[in-house]
């Protein structure tokens, strides 16, 4: 569709879209917009708004981006709605707190901006990306923000020349391997995003209550019959094992660095430095099975999505949401998988073969069989974090059932104290 030489004035509301023409823009001023992404995305955000200026060419843009990461868009965005920026980036689990908050646009009600200035509909953007990620996206039936990845997950790396592919499929083969091989392998257990892999295999559950707070059962026993008790027992073997390094949340990339390790559970976002480490011998697969009472599991760590969203209270809203389309399309998913290895949601950016032959998003694809969307409230973090550094540190006694039973309880009614 050709593009309108009319431009957005202010905030662009439904009712304007559906009964005019886009305003015309007054004088020379600029069409400022705020965006924020990852710092590790800086340079490809830099790139990718050239491009949208340039096929906007008819229109002035002053567009400033800032770092925020993903993982804490939602806190900075509360903290102050208004003041935040007018397209950000966040993960999937985000997505009901800012929605809850009044934080994201509902991108249905300007979806003639879409039609008007960019030639599409949202029902092309919901066919473009996976089914998965669109779901995910979408609040009680309406779609909420952009899919920008579909890979937001982790996963076992290992170096191949001293890990076979079959003891890297169980912790107990993995341990003793890199044992052997006077290495270490890397696990981040003070972490609920890390350390809930473990009880998701087993079974056990979190969820969201419609109050924020958080459902969790971690401290019973599952339908597949095995205990909160026997997945800690499992846990604490594993972090005994001389061959385990526990690591800090944030610091995997300096661990990798380091030379010490055979092995690491990471993401996407970290192939780049992995793969610098092992060499010749990188490879990476689903994370390892561990033995729980007598029962072989499966980990299920979370899986979800990374998106793109637009600010309710954003100036030029209009304007905010071609942008976050245009962060997220087909050509800009492509550009981001080739420079970060970030693994794409829209589908034709997936099925280009340099995406189909990667080794980590090829880990990826086999982890989502059994990975599962983590659900939680705000109140989930801190207590299950404090529950994995101390499975780290040892300090809960691994022979002790009713210990063990005891610090389960407090993590459970840690993660359900109501929200002041």
């Amino acid at each position: 569709m050709k593009i309108m030489k009319k431009v957005l004035a202010g905030m662009l509301t439904a009712a304007m879209l559906c009964t005019m023409a886009v305003p015309a823009f007054a004088g020379d001023e600029s069409i400022s917009l705020t965006l924020w992404g990852a710092e590790e995305d800086q340079a490809l955000l830099k790139e990718l708004v050239e491009k949208f200026e340039e096929q906007y060419a008819d229109f002035s843009f002053d567009i400033r981006i800032g770092v925020e990461s993903e993982s804490t868009a939602k806190d900075t965005v509360l903290t102050d709605i208004e003041a935040a920026a007018d397209v950000f980036a966040f993960a999937s689990d985000q997505i009901f707190d800012l929605q809850k908050a009044g934080a994201l646009a509902t991108l249905s009600e300007y979806g003639a901006v879409l039609e008007n200035l960019a030639g599409k509909t949202l029902d092309d953007v919901k066919a473009a990306n996976a089914a998965g990620a669109v779901s995910a996206a979408t609040v009680d039936g309406e779609l909420m923000a952009f899919p920008m990845s579909a890979d937001n997950s982790f996963f076992l790396y290992y170096d191949k020349s001293l890990i076979s592919d079959e003891e890297a499929a169980s912790w107990d083969t993995l341990l003793d391997a890199a044992e052997k091989a006077g290495k270490k392998v890397g696990y981040t257990l003070a972490s609920g995003w890390y350390n809930s892999a473990f009880f998701y295999g087993a079974g056990l559950t979190t969820g969201l209550n419609a109050d924020g707070t958080t459902a969790i059962d971690w401290n019973t026993v599952s339908p597949d019959g095995i205990s909160g008790v026997d997945v800690t027992k499992a846990m604490l073997k594993i972090a005994a094992h001389p061959a385990f390094q526990a690591v800090a949340d944030g610091d995997l990339s300096n661990q990798i660095a380091s030379g010490k390790l055979c092995a690491v559970a990471s993401g996407t976002w970290d192939a780049s430095a992995v793969q610098k480490a092992f060499g010749d011998g990188y490879a990476a697969s689903k994370l390892p099975a561990f033995t729980a009472g007598d029962k072989a599991v499966e980990m299920a760590p979370p899986f979800g999505y990374k998106f793109v969203g637009v600010n309710a209270y954003a100036e030029n809203i209009g304007w905010a949401i071609l942008l976050a389309d245009f962060l997220t399309n087909e050509e800009s998913q492509v550009a981001r998988f080739l420079q970060r290895q970030i693994g794409p949601s829209n589908l034709n950016a997936a099925a280009i073969d340099e995406v189909q032959e990667n080794i980590a998003l090829a880990a990826v694809v086999e982890e989502g069989n059994y990975g599962i969307v983590q659900m939680v409230g705000g109140k989930f973090w801190d207590p299950t974090a404090t529950f994995g550094e101390k499975i780290a540190q040892g300090t809960i006694p691994a022979d002790d059932d009713a210990a063990i039973q005891a610090a389960l309880d407090s993590l459970v009614e840690g993660v359900t104290a109501p929200i002041e």
